[in-house]
């Protein structure tokens, strides 16, 4: 604990931002979900634990501060320190503890772009942030770049890397056994329509292939943790992939048919999903509409009707 003391400390004197965010506020809440395997909410991304006689797996780990609150939270289901961290792509509110576990001693694995885009500093457009490069104790020490499997806890995860979804370093892990997929970024569930990160490589496309992949793993009767959002369903991961179909397929059609971006966002190509979705979420739905159509404005190009 000592040690995650001081790798927090050096953590938030680099980056002011982070600590005027008040932290202590947070509450981690535990959900189990099936034997061996839990979620825990907090703030920042879900995290999936995988815990038993073996040692204890986090996926994705939120942001420094709270580290001391996740291990309290993971001790509740199991003593065992954590052994492996997961990280299921490069973004902050999923790697912030990076280096607070790796000075515990946890093994960090993602895939080959995660650790590629947590080495450099990074401006990121989007939130017009200037994000420093990770220490090196934060760094994946373990790299894949299709997938790997780890065996503990009487099951086997099964971490499969999806291409240029949310970001272009997106993994899933699949418990075999306990038939839980963990989703990251590339499920978004009821909270907001979900963040594409182009700058990092993601895409609609991208998004729409990892949710079929993902049906592909989970079976029926499955529990499905999405990066955002309460535990789903086999099934609401489904609605989700039948969503981003149906919401490209109104925007490209828009655009080949001449439509301005203006025009297609006033179409309300989201209207079905009013309800379902939070329209007031860090993704609203015209904000959502206008990403997809300056993605697929340039490939269309020339296909509009004249």
């Amino acid at each position: 604990m000592r040690r995650i003391a001081a790798a927090i400390a050096l953590l938030l004197a680099a980056t002011p931002a982070a600590a005027q965010q008040d932290y202590s506020k947070v509450e981690i809440k535990v959900e189990r979900v099936a034997p061996g395997v839990a979620v825990l909410f907090g703030a920042g991304g879900n995290i999936g634990v995988s815990y038993g006689e073996d040692g204890n797996v986090i996926i994705d780990d939120q942001f420094a501060p709270l580290a001391p609150k996740i291990i309290a939270a993971v001790k509740s289901l199991h003593p065992d320190p954590i052994k492996f961290l997961i990280n299921t792509h490069w973004h902050g509110d999923h790697t912030g503890g990076n280096v607070a576990f790796g000075e515990a001693g946890a093994i960090i694995v993602a895939h080959d772009n995660v650790r590629r885009r947590l080495s450099a500093d990074t401006f990121f457009k989007t939130m017009n942030e200037q994000i420093k490069a990770t220490p090196k104790a934060g760094l994946p020490v373990v790299t894949f770049a299709k997938g790997v499997t780890i065996h503990l806890n009487g099951d086997d995860l099964q971490v499969t890397h999806v291409d240029n979804a949310h970001t272009d370093g997106d993994s899933l892990v699949y418990w075999s056994s306990a038939n839980v997929l963990h989703m990251g970024d590339t499920f978004f569930f009821k909270a907001t329509y979900p963040f594409i990160d182009r700058e990092s490589g993601g895409s609609i496309d991208g998004m729409i292939a990892a949710a079929k992949t993902g049906l592909g793993i989970v079976k029926p009767g499955g529990k499905v943790i999405p990066g955002h959002g309460p535990v789903a369903t086999r099934e609401d991961l489904q609605a989700y992939h039948d969503m981003l179909a149906d919401i490209r397929a109104k925007v490209a059609a828009g655009i080949r048919a001449g439509r301005t971006k203006a025009q297609v966002i006033a179409s309300r190509p989201t209207a079905a999903y009013e309800g379902k979705v939070a329209s007031n979420g860090f993704i609203t739905p015209d904000r959502f509409v206008e990403g997809t159509y300056d993605e697929l404005k340039p490939k269309l190009a020339g296909k509009a009707r004249r």
